[in-house]
């Protein structure tokens, strides 16, 4: 145990963040850089080292997380990296965008605030990377086995990984121009830098890892001949079929997909565009959906100059404290504060946009939006509560319904689909065609980042044991766990 009196005498101090008419004149990182590294220690000094560590069930990775907070504690930086990367391939990922249900189940949180596992995580690898403790590591022999892994978000590059070092010949293919799937142009670049995806993929590449860019298999390679290719396949193209809102006004002009409008400000950020095609400058924006993406949008959009910002919610607005009906150690609904809405706007909770209201030129005006309640498990609308705000660049942010099949993938593959239309798979992630395997939300259905690393890493085992008749790669989870929720 790293301090017997830690979680006594230190209280919880997170990592700070920059002054907020600073950061939203820039893209850089939110936090104050270097912030982390004065405190963290004795912020790892309050794990207790459980008896029975729940943060380990909330962590479908199974992050060795006492461990690695009693060598940050002992500022065993070295250590602790070996120890964070024995079960994660990509910390510095989850450690900037995991909504962390690792603290939730952390059994201090009972009463008091959880350990700051998040930024312990990030402390340590960042530290690492500084030092140079993160190298290569490249197979001692190869098997003379080739996979082809399909998608290159968090899911297939763990995937890759893990079979590379196994000895596999492993090329990803990506339809984007540049490799990182959703962590490339999905997260917009305040909350995680693309400094970081790109060292990883460096990393990779001196492992033996292959990439192609610019190929989206079903349209500009048919995914029969990819199969014949290649000894084994990992499909990890994800769930980026975004929920629409079918109401009067859909068409037009301004009201877009949040996965339209966020890439565009990352591809700006990347140098490609000198400004965004959909930019809000200057507009009275909506985003529309609650969740994580809504407020990528919203912090989108402050940077971009919008003249105000409002998001809305159909459901009702959380509260700050658990409910009786989401006891620890499950993950709750709680009404969260991210660093977007920090930077300002409005949030609007149980309402229900009706329609969409357009110019002489086609273009949205206005937003027409109704409050709503539960009664008897239906969600009904309130008489008389109608009301219209100004809308000129409305983001439609309200999840993902299932892998893309307009590119003709699923098809060509031939396999076949769940009840909720993801890539069924068996127990070793193995789809009913031989040498076929699903990864992350293409299987799973929309999910966290930390999920889709262990679905990676799980279906990479069931790939190698394929291909060899057995396997030493570790498998975290199986397809049929679910998160510890209510």
């Amino acid at each position: 145990m790293a301090d017997p009196k830690g979680f006594l005498t230190t209280g919880r101090e997170a990592a700070k963040t920059r002054p907020v008419g600073e950061r939203v004149k820039d893209w850089n990182e939110v936090y104050v850089p270097g912030s982390l590294l004065p405190i963290i220690s004795k912020q790892a000094g309050r794990c207790m080292d459980c008896g029975i560590p729940f943060c380990h069930n909330g962590c479908p990775l199974g992050n060795l997380i006492p461990e690695w907070n009693d060598y940050a504690y002992r500022e065993d930086w070295t250590a602790a990296s070996e120890r964070l990367h024995a079960t994660n391939n990509f910390p510095e990922f989850t450690g900037r965008l995991c909504p962390a249900p690792c603290e939730s189940a952390c059994v201090l949180g009972i009463n008091q605030p959880a350990v700051t596992i998040k930024n312990v995580e990030v402390s340590i690898i960042d530290k690492a990377w500084d030092s140079g403790d993160v190298t290569p590591q490249p197979p001692e022999r190869l098997s003379g086995k080739t996979v082809a892994v399909i998608g290159s978000g968090p899911a297939g590059l763990a995937a890759a990984q893990q079979l590379t070092r196994a000895g596999h010949t492993v090329a990803v293919y990506e339809r984007a121009d540049r490799i990182g799937g959703l962590l490339r142009y999905g997260i917009p670049e305040f909350k995680m830098e693309k400094s970081h995806i790109n060292r990883r993929i460096e990393q990779m590449r001196a492992e033996g890892t292959k990439f192609r860019t610019e190929v989206e298999i079903g349209k500009d390679l048919d995914a029969a001949k990819l199969r014949r290719r290649y000894d084994a396949v990992v499909i990890a193209a994800g769930a980026t079929v975004s929920r629409d809102l079918p109401v009067p006004g859909r068409e037009l002009n301004g009201v877009h997909f949040a996965m339209e409008y966020l890439p565009l400000a990352n591809k700006v950020q990347e140098g490609d565009l000198t400004v965004s095609p959909i930019s809000a400058e200057g507009k009275h924006v909506v985003v529309i959906g609650g969740g994580d993406t809504g407020a990528d949008c919203v912090g989108t959009a402050h940077r971009q100059g919008a003249a105000s910002v409002t998001q809305l919610e159909i459901m009702s607005k959380p509260g700050e404290e658990r409910n009786a009906n989401q006891p620890w150690p499950t993950f709750p609904m709680l009404y969260k504060v991210t660093s977007a809405h920090e930077e300002g706007g409005e949030r609007v909770y149980s309402v229900s946009t009706t329609h969409f209201e357009g110019d002489e030129n086609g273009n949205v005006q206005a937003l027409h939006l109704v409050e709503v309640e539960f009664k008897d498990g239906k969600l009904e609308q309130k008489p008389g509560t109608e009301r219209r705000i100004p809308a000129q660049l409305v983001t439609l942010a309200m999840g993902f319904t299932g892998t893309d099949q307009s590119n003709g993938l699923v098809q060509q593959f031939g396999v076949k689909l769940d009840e909720r239309g993801n890539v069924a798979r068996d127990a070793d992630y193995a789809t009913d065609v031989e040498g076929v395997f699903v990864a992350g939300d293409a299987g799973r259905g929309q999910s966290l980042i930390v999920w889709a690393i262990a679905e990676g890493r799980s279906a990479a085992r069931g790939v190698d044991r394929f291909l060899t008749g057995a396997s030493a790669l570790p498998a975290p989870i199986r397809p049929t766990d679910r998160s510890l929720t209510v």
